[in-house]
């Protein structure tokens, strides 16, 4: 029998059930043909989310009404958000500053939420809303992470340079990193610019879905946006001074050592950059 939560809800049928599994499939092959990478992630990462969505829903049903419980479902989550982008950043002891970011990001918003009585504290609310600000945090966190350390890795002699010039480890650092830092926020910035012209994002076809009226769904979608900007920006200022401050590295792999000329003629290349920099 179709189960469905509401007269406008998509019922769960064994259709739908196939057909997501031949969409599974589909996408496995095309990251085959394409060598894309390995089918087999594909494939685990949407068996993996099947069981994961499963599980979560028969923990969210029995925990909403306690709210030790929720607190301690979010901690959970926010506990697997620092080591997913922790580990995505990097692979040495310094992944779980990751956690600052997004701590730093999701907690003040959430807070001036419930102080001003915007979001009720019931799990029903708190658990999907919490959940995807933390989401948009570990996104941001991620790319600004990974984009960040190769910057530096990149222009390592630049770094060098600045340092010739007087500039601290961490000075140096954030000369080179700062520029590239905002493009962490430009998924961010694209999903809010063409919301309702291009996309419908979840909470907005979620509340369609149940009963609420458009302009209800708008108001709603609007305010997840705005906190996720809010987040996102936040947990990627943080990341970057994660980066330049040396509390989130990257273990470079030993390069030989150039010639002293070659090593002499790039290092006075990057000071010359630099120092054109700073004049601008």
């Amino acid at each position: 029998m179709p189960i469905a939560a509401g007269s406008g809800a998509i019922p769960v049928t064994p259709v739908l059930v196939g057909v997501i599994i031949v969409l599974l499939v589909a996408a496995a092959g095309v990251v085959t043909l394409g060598a894309l990478g390995r089918w087999q992630a594909v494939l685990g990462a949407g068996s993996r989310g099947a069981l994961q969505l499963v599980i979560v829903s028969l923990v969210i049903a029995h925990i909403v009404n306690s709210v030790v419980l929720v607190v301690a479902f979010l901690i959970m989550m926010f506990g697997i958000a620092t080591r997913t982008a922790g580990r995505r950043i990097t692979l040495d002891r310094t992944w779980w500053w990751a956690g600052l970011p997004i701590a730093v990001g999701v907690v003040p918003v959430v807070a001036v939420l419930l102080v001003t009585g915007v979001v009720p504290v019931t799990g029903l609310v708190l658990i999907p809303l919490v959940g995807q600000l933390i989401g948009g945090a570990l996104t941001a966190t991620t790319l600004a992470g990974r984009r960040l350390l190769e910057e530096l890795s990149q222009r390592r002699g630049e770094v060098e340079a600045a340092l010739s010039l007087g500039l601290t480890d961490s000075q140096s650092r954030l000369e080179i990193a700062q520029p590239v830092a905002g493009g962490a926020l430009v998924p961010a910035l694209d999903q809010t610019r063409t919301v309702g012209t291009v996309t419908l994002p979840g909470a907005f076809v979620g509340m369609l879905l149940g009963g609420a009226s458009p302009v209800e769904a708008g108001v709603v979608q609007l305010f997840v946006l705005i906190s996720l900007l809010a987040v996102e920006a936040v947990a990627i200022v943080v990341t970057l001074y994660m980066v330049a401050l040396g509390r989130l590295t990257r273990t470079e792999p030993a390069t030989p050592r150039p010639a002293t000329g070659a090593l002499l003629s790039r290092t006075w290349s990057a000071v010359r950059k630099v120092r054109r920099q700073r004049r601008s």
